[in-house]
């Protein structure tokens, strides 16, 4: 269906939504916070209307539903709500999937200027080590935005689609005996 991995917003551009499917990657069971060595990756709810644009923005819809079980786990763990997120690395200049990972979370999605964080974080590190930066307040004056997404999905429907994303990962359950 696609090339390369930037084609798949232009993909998922075409439809409006995602025709009712879900995709759950599953390919090596679930992981946090499932823990299920027993799932495999299905896509659901086809119909004879689902096209691939549908399929691509299942795919990518999943990265954001995944994202949220993750975050609604840490929550109830420290009972600290999310405010914010700040994110990092290549699927950020998705914009179709930043704005949807903004309403899935019901909040701001915030992408920096430098985008690989994990070598900027060692090079921060390094700074710090050396005495190129002075302390934790030079590193937060040196981290800029670059683009923010506010969250634009009614309570309903992001309830409705999240409905539909468990209903989904439930039915990836118990392929393996």
């Amino acid at each position: 269906m696609i090339q390369s991995s930037a084609e798949v917003e232009s993909l998922a551009r075409i439809v409006d939504d995602n025709g009712g499917i879900y995709f759950v990657p599953a390919f090596s069971g679930l992981f946090a916070p499932h823990w299920r060595s027993d799932a495999r990756g299905v896509i659901v709810g086809l119909t004879r209307y689902i096209n691939k644009g549908h399929i691509a923005r299942a795919t990518l819809e999943a990265t954001a539903y995944q994202t949220r079980e993750v975050l609604d786990a840490m929550q109830k763990d420290s009972n600290v709500l999310l405010k914010a997120l700040k994110v990092d690395g290549g699927m950020v200049f998705n914009e179709l999937l930043m704005q949807f990972q903004a309403d899935v979370l019901n909040v701001p999605v915030i992408r920096p200027k430098v985008t690989e964080t994990t070598a900027l974080g060692a090079a921060y590190a390094a700074g710090l080590a050396c005495g190129f930066w002075q302390n934790l307040d030079d590193l937060r004056d040196n981290w800029q935005v670059d683009k923010n997404w506010e969250p634009r999905m009614d309570d309903a429907t992001r309830a409705g689609l999240y409905r539909g994303w468990q209903k989904a990962v439930h039915r990836s359950l118990n392929w393996i005996d």
